[in-house]
């Protein structure tokens, strides 16, 4: 009995010793990818390092499920191909822009290089006199929204990281099915990961009406295939090729402010004008990545998708580009745009963001503005939807207290807007956040405004909730914090470079 107990263990023993050899030399695997294959930055690489020497068997399983990056570039490699049309324009504006000869209102003529570098890394044209209406408020969004829908005439296209199975997702997926019914043509893209709890049947009366949904990169079930980076992150949504959507409401009733979160304080854009047709280009490219077998062609000079005389009836005078950027690029167009218009600002710089988190350069960007007299003021939540990032927000703003930079807290629920406001005359609204996975692995979309009126509008939005609905974080405040939110912030600092 000793004997075979003994033996036993012997068996146990070895097989732990094996498990530690095996999961060691995964370990070290790891770190060789990490540091000589994947070309991350030194902070994240060095983060990465020290987890799995530190923490073997964890940082192994967060690797793999959060961490690797080295396939992203070969997988979406096939991905984007340019609209040759849009291209050539880009290119004209670009050369036009580069030469002073393009014809910008004086107001916003000093951001002509941050128009040419969105032209340059994303073929992001400039078009004009796009009319804008702005939402900050759900049942506001909703509306409009499914007032557009319900209007559409030939296709309605919809690209949403999420949509819930709850009141508002099954409205607007009766309402779909409907317009699919009546003969328009409805296509929708959701995230695999956003839609992760959505159950098949929950999509079946859209596409028993005709519609065609789509999932964006789905998820693998093996650990060794799991795709919880590159994630869609877009919302979109365009009506026959003339009306569309862009801001950071993603579909369910949680944006109404029904769920845990309380009030849901976000920023969406509805445009009519040409800033839809690269709307349009930007959902053609990602629909033909996830629908292989049914893709859109826009080869036919009358199609249908970009209606030459659409837009006769537009009297607005917002001058508009549409970025994109994701891992599919390796131009990281949005966070340049964000970097651009940071040093442009000469008086003010107002940002919206629920995940703040930025890299080094841009710290030293705000920090340099501030420095310099320029009234920076930036609102995060009050409350965390990911603790890491809650904790990680408040360390970063607290490293800009002492440069100048005015913090708030947003008390009337949880703020998810993604917005930037740049002396009042450049705005970005969109749906990346001021963070590393928006600026680096998930695919985003912005819309970057050029307009005084607006910019104004949005000004004084910013600064009357402000004095409504927000808390400022003194630097004689945070410096009074508990040892206990120290060592919060310490460790979700920490670990940033992977949130």
């Amino acid at each position: 009995m000793y004997l075979m107990l003994d033996l036993v263990s012997v068996i146990i023993e070895e097989f732990l010793w094996f498990l530690q050899l095996i999961v060691v030399l995964l370990d070290i695997g790891a770190c060789i990818t990490v540091i000589f294959l994947e070309r991350r930055s030194p902070q994240t690489a060095l983060t990465w390092v020290l987890v799995m020497i530190f923490l073997p068997f964890l940082g192994l399983f967060l690797y793999l499920f959060f961490g690797r990056h080295l396939y992203g570039s070969r997988i979406f490699s096939k991905k984007t191909k340019a609209d040759l049309m849009l291209a050539a324009q880009a290119e004209e504006q670009f050369q036009k822009i580069t030469e002073n000869a393009l014809e910008l209102a004086p107001s916003i003529s000093r951001f002509d290089s941050t128009i040419a570098l969105l032209l340059s890394l994303d073929k992001a044209v400039l078009t004009r006199n796009n009319e804008l209406t702005l939402y900050t408020d759900g049942e506001m969004k909703f509306a409009a929204f499914k007032e557009a829908v319900a209007g559409a005439k030939h296709h309605i296209h919809l690209e949403y990281f999420i949509i819930r199975d709850d009141e508002l997702g099954d409205e607007i997926i009766q309402l779909l099915a409907e317009k699919a019914a009546e003969g328009v043509e409805v296509r929708a893209i959701f995230d695999a990961a956003g839609t992760f709890s959505v159950k098949d049947e929950f999509f079946a009366p859209l596409k028993k009406a005709g519609g065609d949904v789509r999932i964006f990169f789905p998820l693998k079930v093996s650990f060794l295939n799991t795709r919880l980076h590159f994630r869609n992150h877009r919302k979109i949504l365009v009506v026959d090729g003339v009306t569309g959507f862009i801001g950071g409401f993603n579909i369910g009733d949680e944006y109404l402010g029904k769920g845990p979160m309380g009030y849901w304080r976000d920023t969406h854009l509805r445009l009519h004008g040409k800033a839809v047709v690269a709307l349009q280009t930007r959902f053609i490219m990602d629909w033909n990545y996830a629908a292989k077998d049914a893709q859109i062609s826009v080869e036919d000079r009358d199609c249908p998708y970009y209606p030459e005389d659409g837009f006769l009836d537009v009297t607005g005078h917002s001058y508009v580009q549409i970025a994109s950027s994701g891992p599919d690029s390796a131009e990281k167009a949005i966070y340049s745009g964000y970097m651009s218009l940071i040093g442009h600002a000469k008086e003010s710089i107002y940002i919206h963001t629920p995940y703040f988190i930025p890299d080094e350069p841009m710290l030293t960007g705000l920090v340099l503005a501030a420095r310099s007299g320029i009234d920076v003021r930036i609102v995060i939540p009050c409350k965390p939807d990911h603790p890491f990032v809650y904790w990680a927000n408040h360390s970063y703003l607290g490293d800009l207290l002492a440069a100048g930079v005015r913090g708030y807290i947003y008390n009337d629920g949880f703020i998810h807007s993604k917005a930037g406001i740049f002396d009042g005359i450049s705005t970005t609204i969109g749906t990346a956040n001021w963070d590393i996975r928006s600026f680096k692995l998930n695919f985003e979309t912005n819309a970057f405004v050029y307009d005084i009126e607006f910019g104004k509008r949005m000004n004084r939005i910013f600064l009357e909730e402000l004095e409504t609905n927000c808390t400022e974080i003194t630097l004689e405040e945070y410096n009074l914090r508990s040892t206990s939110v120290r060592i919060k912030e310490g460790i979700s600092r920490l670990f940033s470079a992977l949130l």
